[in-house]
């Protein structure tokens, strides 16, 4: 579990420190350099691009992490014929992008027709993003997950910040800005195979011999299911701002962007869990340890709501102060409420905990196929039915039904299949010390007229009662006795030093 930890822990500070470039990025950057319209448009491209990837690879991330235990002495074979397949897979996408390029077309044209010039960026993009993603589940399922994460959370939206403001200082055009994108995902992907390299983890060769045909058909099989799962979780997330900008433009998708990305580093501690998680996941299926992967159920919910609920407390409590920091506030704090309902989404999320990945490394990862059946078509209906009544906010509102009547679905699914439930009497308590602490922090706190002070002051106040409730309720005794155990770590090591 060291070695698990560690790898945990580096990837959610590189998760976290790419929050900061992403949050100065998204939140100050983009609205300082670019009009509404061109953020809308940036990022329309990359939902775009981010949306085609799953399609494109097949569901084989999910198939090497479940099979590469299984390749002992073959597994340079099977990184080779996994990026292979992805290229055929990008091939098929691509080719049916093409073929229905007109409707594709159509369905930007009256509200955001200059997306339809740049749809060859998204394709580029989605071919570099998918063998970055290959590559990278190659990683994880060595348990090598911390660099590729830093790759992946930092390094991209580094090169994306160095690109706008290339455009800032008037070095170049913003079509040619547009263009960038495409390389920026390129650098990041010659960046994962240098690494890959350089720890001997990359090797390409035609001996596919040892992975039969049997190896094969199970591997794509499950692959193709896991698709529908992967897929969906993505349509949860980009469907809403792809349609936003079809339904309205490309200006209320800038500010619905905005709220978003203030949002979605909710789910940063439960993307970093979830990782580093799923290789120990498929190792418990794969030798029947079932009480084994019940208990991480509910730890993993236990300690996910509780980083969770604490970040989404913060950014609720002080909404209206991290507008301020926002250029152009008075058009993108609009996205208010957009914060609160994705928000509320994302915790929906950490409270069913690691349902998606126990289901797709159980015998019963069929059942992905229904689960994002439903999804897909709840999604698309929520959104065509409330983002012309409530415009943004119904399309916050639709992604946050569809979460969680995805996360429920699954919920009764495992219950009733394996009997696993993520539910305990601690996630109550995390709930209740939440609302306390973000009360008092909201109506006992006085509020200050400078507006770094008021933020610091709520913060603070916040933090001390959540962290001061959690510890008087033991809500978590292992994540406290394991934090215990670090601090102690570092200080000793930092006396010797």
């Amino acid at each position: 579990m060291n070695k698990i930890a560690k790898q945990s822990l580096l990837t959610t500070l590189f998760a976290y420190l790419g929050v900061v470039v992403g949050y100065f990025n998204v939140l100050w950057l983009l609205p300082f350099v670019l009009e509404p319209n061109q953020v809308g448009l940036f990022k329309t491209i990359q939902d775009l691009a981010i949306l085609l990837v799953p399609f494109a690879q097949l569901g084989i991330g999910n198939g090497i992490t479940r099979f590469f235990p299984l390749v002992e002495g073959s597994k340079f074979s099977l990184l080779t014929q996994t990026l292979t397949v992805g290229v055929i897979g990008f091939v098929v996408i691509a080719g049916l992008f093409v073929f229905f390029q007109d409707t594709v077309i159509a369905v930007f044209a009256r509200n955001a027709p200059d997306v339809n010039d740049y749809l060859l960026v998204a394709l580029l993009i989605t071919l570099f993003s998918l063998l970055s993603t290959i590559l990278e589940s190659f990683c994880r399922s060595y348990l090598k997950v911390a660099f590729p994460s830093f790759i992946r959370d930092v390094l991209l939206r580094l090169l994306i910040a160095l690109l706008v403001l290339g455009y800032y200082i008037k070095l170049y055009s913003f079509s040619a800005l547009m263009w960038g994108l495409g390389g920026v995902y390129l650098l990041a992907l010659l960046a994962m195979m240098t690494y890959m390299v350089r720890s001997k983890l990359f090797q390409l060769t035609l001996n596919w011999q040892n992975l039969d045909r049997k190896f094969r058909k199970s591997f794509f099989s499950y692959s193709f299911i896991t698709l529908l799962g992967t897929a969906g979780a993505l349509l949860i997330m980009k469907i809403d701002s792809l349609m936003v900008s079809s339904l309205i433009g490309l200006d209320a998708n800038a500010v619905y962007i905005i709220g978003f990305s203030i949002a979605v580093v909710i789910e940063m501690p439960r993307r970093a869990i979830s990782q580093v998680i799923m290789p120990v996941i498929s190792e418990k299926f794969a030798v029947d340890q079932l009480d084994d992967i019940h208990q991480i159920y509910r730890k993993v919910a236990v300690n996910q709501l509780l980083i969770c609920l604490l970040i989404f407390g913060l950014i609720w409590l002080n909404i209206d102060n991290l507008y301020h920091f926002v250029p152009n506030r008075e058009i993108y704090q609009a996205g208010k409420w957009v914060v609160f309902l994705i928000g509320m989404g994302k915790i929906t999320d950490a409270l069913f905990s690691v349902n998606s990945e126990i289901i797709v490394f159980s015998k019963f990862y069929l059942f992905n196929i229904t689960a994002t059946l439903i999804m897909c078509i709840a999604v698309i209906m929520f959104n065509f039915w409330l983002i012309p009544i409530w415009d943004i906010e119904g399309a916050a509102m639709a992604s946050f039904m569809a979460m969680l009547l995805y996360n429920l679905i699954k919920f009764i699914y495992i219950k009733v299949r394996l009997g696993f439930s993520p539910f305990s009497i601690a996630l109550l308590k995390i709930v209740l010390i939440g609302a306390f602490s973000w009360s008092i922090a909201q109506f006992v706190v006085p509020g200050l007229e400078t507006v770094l002070l008021d933020l610091v002051l709520k913060s603070s106040v916040f933090v001390f009662c959540y962290l001061l409730g959690s510890k008087l309720w033991q809500v978590s005794p292992e994540s406290e006795n394991w934090i215990k155990d670090r601090v102690a770590h570092v200080w000793s090591t930092v006396k010797k030093s």
